[in-house]
């Protein structure tokens, strides 16, 4: 009589073994056009995420519009931090809908790893920060009159870093969440101490030497630095290539922190 080897060595099937398998370009794909086929039907969502930032940039302008220097002080800043905001949230509880649908469960059951999985939600999500990025940039640039020294592709850059940060923070979080409701309340933890440490309200070095150092490893403060660098400076300068990549650097490292919270539910 034969036996299994799978039986006598107690491995799991090949199915199970994929999340370690390298990232694969087709299915990290086919896992965004998915993504992307089920935000279509879903237009509260892709208003939330496309138009809201938009809207928050409008309404600012003509708060300020007695003191339009204000606009142009802080205006920057918040063309950054908006996009993050809304990518967090928006993407934190769609997927933590797939958490707890089994949705991704069901996926990881598949030929289909860890880094195919982050990175095609990471993909499809990055598609629409891209669109959002650009006509948040656009309305503050050409219609808010937002008055800017560098260029406006590096405003559209930091912009895009930050929503594309905005996304692996919601990612990871949805780890931690067994609600929608769990998930909106990650944000005060998540987000608020940054929005207030980052360099919005006073320069960072002005503040208590503690949270200077911590204004110091979070990435919203680079991101700010990053826009107030274009708002300054008509060249691209050496702090503004440092702020990029820490942003850059710091959604890498938790959208891989993300592929790590995913788990197979064992019986």
């Amino acid at each position: 009589m034969t036996t299994n080897p799978a039986q006598t060595t107690g491995t799991t099937p090949t199915a199970h073994t994929s999340s370690t398998a390298p990232l694969n370009l087709s299915r990290t794909t086919a896992t965004a056009a998915r993504v992307l086929r089920q935000l279509r039907h879903d237009p509260r969502t892709i208003a939330l995420m496309i138009l809201v930032p938009c809207v928050l940039l409008f309404l600012l302008r003509y708060v300020f519009d007695g003191s339009p220097r204000t606009f142009d002080n802080i205006g920057a800043s918040l063309l950054g931090i908006f996009p993050l905001i809304t990518m967090f949230l928006v993407t934190s509880i769609a997927t933590l809908r797939e958490r707890t649908s089994g949705t991704l469960e069901r996926l990881l059951a598949l030929p289909l790893g860890k880094g195919d999985l982050i990175a095609g939600y990471a993909l499809a999500f990055g598609a629409l920060a891209i669109i959002q990025s650009a006509l948040a940039t656009g309305l503050a640039l050409w219609f808010l009159d937002l008055d800017v020294m560098g260029s406006p592709w590096l405003l559209l850059l930091v912009a895009l870093l930050d929503a594309l940060l905005g996304t692996a923070l919601g990612l990871f979080v949805s780890a931690f969440a067994a609600s929608e409701f769990q998930a909106v309340q990650f944000m005060p933890a998540v987000i608020f101490p940054q929005l207030l440490l980052c360099g919005l309200f006073a320069p960072r070095d002005t503040m208590h030497p503690a949270l200077e150092a911590v204004s110091n490893v979070l990435p919203m403060s680079y991101a700010v630095d990053g826009m107030n660098e274009v708002l300054t400076h008509t060249d691209m300068t050496a702090d503004f290539i440092r702020d990029a990549l820490i942003v850059a650097g710091c959604a890498l490292l938790v959208l891989t922190l993300g592929a790590a919270t995913l788990r197979r539910r064992t019986a």
